[in-house]
């Protein structure tokens, strides 16, 4: 058997993966996003916004990109590929049928590249880093939504088998089926969210464990632009769309909004952070 590849990249500074998305369409229906788009995507517009977003991203962090497999048109996707904290990486269980083949590439590109695979039950779905977010203020702190993909009692085993705090919050409104359609941590404890998308007993959570000055609430213009879909790099934020009241209020707390259009992908209900996975999560994060 070959000795697996050493762990990607070395460095200090931020580690991103992304999925070419070679084989990306809408050619089924999984959530609100993708109704009326089956078939509506262009693969030479798909490629210039992803590209577009990977040498933006590469301006601020290494980009590790991971192969496309045929058939499998959401794996560019990469948040979904599964949760990296340290060397540990906890594969995806996905929800539905259309996407669980991804599991099986995720998992042995993974093990090429050195990770330590911590498997959660077989009976447990978790959908990775679209519904789990390490908090930027303390990395050992885990936000995890919970309610249309990811189960509740994920929340439990990611605890138990990564050693961290985690906060489970549940997601009321379909529209925001992933925590990083709606939940945004950044740098220093400030949190980017859509109040909306939570139910009663998330808010209280949140706000319980937010400072007022750290938290940064969307409204639902900027919401459904996924403005919280954002890939946060230190001081810099990169997102489909912002406002101009919402970019005032990031650039009075210190953030540098940077605007990369994907709307081909929002027809399939993800944006800038859906499509990428930070490699260098840890405790000091």
């Amino acid at each position: 058997m070959a000795e697996p590849t050493p762990p990607i990249f070395e460095r200090t500074v931020p580690r991103v993966l992304m999925c070419a998305p070679t084989y990306f369409e809408v050619s089924y229906v999984i959530n609100p996003w993708m109704t009326g788009h089956v078939h509506d995507t262009t693969s030479e517009r798909s490629q210039r916004q992803w590209d577009a977003l990977r040498e933006t991203i590469a301006r601020h962090a290494d980009v590790v990109v991971q192969p496309p497999t045929e058939g499998l048109p959401d794996m560019t996707f990469a948040a979904n590929a599964g949760l990296v904290f340290g060397n540990c990486f906890v594969p995806s269980r996905f929800r539905y049928a259309q996407r669980q083949g991804e599991e099986a590439h995720d998992k042995a590109f993974f093990v090429q590249h050195g990770f330590d695979i911590v498997e959660l039950p077989e009976d447990v779905f978790f959908e990775g880093a679209g519904d789990a977010l390490f908090d930027r203020g303390t990395g050992r702190r885990l936000w995890m939504g919970h309610g249309h993909r990811s189960d509740l009692a994920a929340a439990a085993e990611l605890a138990k088998r990564l050693d961290i705090e985690v906060f489970p919050l549940k997601l009321a409104d379909p529209r925001f089926y992933h925590l990083d359609t709606c939940f945004c941590p950044l740098a220093d404890g400030y949190t980017l969210y859509f109040p909306a998308a939570f139910d009663a007993a998330s808010l209280a959570l949140i706000e319980r464990h937010v400072p007022p000055g750290l938290r940064i609430t969307v409204q639902e213009h900027d919401a459904v632009e996924f403005a919280c879909n954002a890939v946060n790099l230190g001081r810099v934020v990169i997102l489909n769309r912002a406002s101009p009241g919402l970019r005032s209020r990031l650039e009075a707390a210190g953030f540098m909004l940077i605007e990369v259009a994907l709307d081909e992908y929002m027809k399939s209900g993800g944006a800038a952070k859906c499509l990428t996975l930070r490699l260098d999560e840890s405790a000091s994060s």
